[in-house]
């Protein structure tokens, strides 16, 4: 079985991207297990960019095919904030009960009809011999009034979905892996990589 590293620190996106991933015949490891310790400095523009600087810099270490991604949530009163510097918003190490509640007091008396925000996610992957590709996956959503569910990790307690009439924190990791943001962008990308390992099978 084919390691493919998944340039990232956040264990909670590399458990999601196992469970995306399961059926997939490769191992995904992070950054830690294969013993990389880099610092990146993610100056892209756009979502599509920070994915990029990212899967790079980890091949360019490693000589292995890398994964990864930028994700983030843009909520449209506030302009598309905080999009590429969700992470980063009012402090990387803030806790993200303080940012989504500052988030809900930006919208304050603002209704549904305006409460309209997305999740982005971009996933990039590096090949050794090959261009990087990148895949985009969205998902609509609005602000709730507060936190809700145990599931999710960041702003999943106040991204409420009014078709499913709760938060993606209430979904269970399988309904949200099906439907979210990441979920898409992955499944889009693993068509790139299930490609790429077919015309290179002893890479």
């Amino acid at each position: 079985m084919k390691n493919i590293i998944f340039a990232t620190g956040n264990l909670n996106k590399v458990r999601e991207l196992r469970g995306i991933l399961a059926d997939f015949p490769v191992e995904i490891i992070s950054m830690k297990e294969a013993g990389i310790d880099a610092d990146i400095v993610e100056d892209g523009s756009t979502f599509e960019e920070n994915a990029v600087i990212k899967a790079e810099k980890i091949r360019d270490i490693s000589g292995c095919i890398v994964l990864a991604d930028d994700s983030g949530l843009e909520v449209d009163y506030l302009g598309g904030a905080p999009g590429i510097y969700s992470a980063r918003f009012l402090g990387e190490k803030t806790p993200y009960s303080v940012k989504n509640a500052e988030i809900i007091s930006r919208l304050q008396g603002v209704p549904d009809s305006s409460r309209t925000a997305r999740f982005v996610c971009a996933a990039a992957a590096a090949f050794p011999d090959e261009a990087t590709v990148v895949r985009r996956g969205t998902i609509e959503g609005i602000i709730g009034y507060k936190e809700a569910g145990e599931n999710g990790f960041g702003y999943d307690p106040i991204f409420f979905l009014p078709e499913r009439g709760m938060t993606t924190a209430q979904l269970s990791p399988e309904e949200k892996n099906a439907i979210s943001h990441r979920g898409k962008a992955l499944r889009a990308i693993r068509e790139v990589i299930a490609d790429y390992l077919e015309r290179h099978p002893q890479s």
